[in-house]
């Protein structure tokens, strides 16, 4: 028998990924100029929603600001088949600096990655007009 607050807590797990998932297909953000911005950070967390299956999305949790504890953001990639094939990867505690649009999804903020720098290396996954590289 499986607990009830085990149970519970994955229930909520699926339906939040169910959420995301919905989300980054169905209704997805277009990349805006006008809301372009650059931020310094650190990854804490590489995510792929949904976590298995044909088509997952990577996204970025990342620490900004001036001590680089005080805001997450969480910026959306590509997907990962994208990643895979240019052989990137990303790692907890890295720095790097995100250009890309700020948008709302769902009622949080969001970055749409146009390009990264991490380890001196410029990574493009939108061309400068926000169609994807992809």
């Amino acid at each position: 028998m499986i607990p009830s607050v085990w149970f519970h807590k994955l229930l909520l797990q699926l339906a939040v990924i169910g959420v995301l998932t919905t989300a980054a297909f169905s209704q997805a953000p277009k990349y805006d100029r006008a809301t372009e911005t650059t931020l310094k950070g650190t990854v804490e967390e590489f995510k792929l929603v949904p976590p298995s299956g044909t088509k997952p999305i990577a996204y970025l949790l990342t620490k900004t600001g001036p001590d680089k504890t005080k805001d997450t953001v969480e910026v959306f990639l590509c997907p990962k088949s994208f990643l895979d094939a240019l052989g990137i990867a990303f790692k907890a505690d890295e720095s790097i600096q995100i250009t890309g649009s700020k948008v709302k999804q769902d009622g949080a903020d969001l970055i749409l990655a146009r390009e990264v720098v991490k380890s001196g290396e410029t990574l493009t996954f939108r061309f400068q007009d926000g169609k994807p590289a992809w």
